[in-house]
C-alpha cells in the first residue's frame, strides 16, 4: 500500500486484489462504473488519472477520455496540481453526486444485511 492506503500496481492493483463490489455486480463493471466505484470507496483523498486508472482497473487512455466528460458534468472535480499531475476526486458539492454516494452505500448495506440475516437466524 502507498501513503494514501491504496494498493499499488506492485501488489496487483486494487482491481485484482478484491472481488467486485455490490455496486459493480448489480450495475455492471463498465469503465465509468469502475471509476465511480473506486472514487466512492476511497473518497478521502484526491487521485491522479494514473492512480485512478490503476486502482479502478480502467485503462489509462480510456480514463483520460472519461474524466473530461465526468468533469464537464461536474461529477468529478480537479482539486489541485501535483507536479505535472492533475488530481481529481468526486464532487461532493454536487447534489447528484451526493445522492449517488448515498445510493451506493444503501445498496451495499442492504446486501450486507441480507448476508448477515441467515447467520443470525
Amino acid at each position: 500500500m502507498n501513503e494514501k492506503g491504496v494498493i499499488s500496481k506492485a501488489n496487483g492493483g486494487l482491481a485484482n486484489m478484491i472481488s467486485k463490489s455490490v455496486f459493480l455486480k448489480t450495475f455492471g463493471d463498465g469503465p465509468i462504473n469502475k471509476v465511480l466505484d473506486f472514487l466512492t470507496v476511497f473518497s478521502d483523498f484526491d487521485y491522479s488519472i494514473a492512480d485512478i486508472a490503476e486502482n479502478s482497473g480502467v485503462g489509462y487512455s480510456t480514463l483520460k477520455i472519461l474524466i473530461k466528460g465526468l468533469e464537464k458534468r461536474k461529477i468529478v472535480i480537479e482539486t489541485r496540481i501535483s507536479g505535472r499531475n492533475k488530481m481529481y476526486k468526486l464532487n461532493r458539492n454536487n447534489p447528484l453526486v451526493e445522492r449517488f454516494v448515498q445510493f451506493y452505500w444503501d445498496i451495499t448495506n442492504q446486501k450486507a444485511r441480507e448476508l448477515v440475516k441467515p447467520m443470525i437466524a
